[in-house]
Formats: C-alpha cells, sequence, structure tokens
C-alpha cells in the first residue's frame, strides 16, 4: 500500500506542462450583457454620438465608447475604400456614415486623435450609477471648449502634424529685430 502511494504521488508531481498557453484577451468590460448584445449596444451608442454629437450614459459605457467613436473618425479621416467598408460594417446607418466622412473628417483633419472628451457628472440618483457625458470636442456648445494656446507658450512640435505647425507659426507676429 505504501508502495501504490508513493506512485500516486510521484505521478501527481509530474505534471506535464501544457502545450497549449492561454491567451490573453482584450481589456474591456462586460456591462452585464453577452458579447453580441454588448457590440451591438456599443454599436448603436457610437451612432447616437456621431448624429447628436454628445451623449450622457454610465461611466463604464463612455469608457468603452471613447476608443470606438475615436476609431470612426480616424476611418473618416482615412478617406480609402477599406476605411469606409470598415465603417460601413459598424455604424449603423447613412447618415452617421456620410457625417463621419464628410463633416467631421474635415473638422479634425488637424488633429491626432483625441477627438472625444469625458466629462463626469453626479451620480444617477435612483441607483447611484456614475455618469459621464461622451462628446466630440472643436465643435460648437462645447461643455468645456478647448483652450487656445497662450502668447509666448512654445508649443511642443510632436502635438502638431507639421501643416498645423506652420500655420501657428505663420499667424504668429515675426520679429526684424
Amino acid at each position: 500500500e505504501e508502495e501504490e502511494e508513493e506512485e500516486r504521488k510521484k505521478r501527481r508531481r509530474k505534471k506535464t506542462p501544457s502545450k497549449h498557453k492561454t491567451k490573453m484577451r482584450g481589456n474591456h468590460r462586460k456591462l452585464g450583457r453577452n458579447s453580441s448584445h454588448r457590440i451591438a449596444m456599443l454599436r448603436t451608442m457610437v451612432d447616437q454620438l456621431i448624429q447628436n454629437q454628445r451623449i450622457r450614459t454610465t461611466l463604464a459605457k463612455a469608457k468603452e465608447i471613447k476608443p470606438l467613436a475615436d476609431k470612426m473618425v480616424t476611418l473618416g479621416k482615412r478617406g480609402t475604400l477599406e476605411a469606409r467598408r470598415k465603417a460601413v460594417a459598424f455604424l449603423r446607418t447613412d447618415e452617421s456614415l456620410h457625417k463621419v466622412f464628410t463633416e467631421m473628417a474635415e473638422r479634425y483633419k488637424l488633429r491626432n486623435g483625441g477627438y472625444t472628451r469625458l466629462v463626469h457628472l453626479p451620480p444617477r440618483q435612483k441607483d447611484g450609477a456614475k455618469m459621464a457625458v461622451v462628446e466630440y470636442v472643436d465643435r460648437e456648445g462645447e461643455i468645456w471648449p478647448a483652450k487656445p494656446p497662450q502668447e509666448g507658450q512654445v508649443l511642443p512640435n510632436r502635438l502638431f502634424p507639421p501643416a498645423l505647425n506652420a500655420a501657428l507659426k505663420a499667424t504668429q507676429p515675426k520679429d526684424d529685430a
């Protein structure tokens, strides 16, 4: 009996490592929904954000929407057929698609990323859920308008594309001294 027990212990110790390592999945919030429901909800919310330029939702949903909304603007700025097909596959309405590839692509042509702003709101009274507003920046009726550069402020080159740097230099007064 003792020999059998020792053999069992040896077998337990001799666990071979698994050939298939588990792959790390993307970090996203489940939002209390299954995957198809969650994706459908996020697509609809991004579509509504594009149409209305601002939506009010819970903080967790707002944090999930923000990168998706930024991605739609990036696709609009590319303007290629491939980008349009990807946007068609994600967006729900033709109006949103048209708005992304015309109005928004033009508005953000000099901006590299950061097209959306997330503003925290007081908690919802009914259940205490943290609330937030997601809105597109550089438009009429913003909650917090972007601050213009101050006079004499040196802006790092990496923040702006070369075309905007040239435009900023053209507007600054030249010293003839």
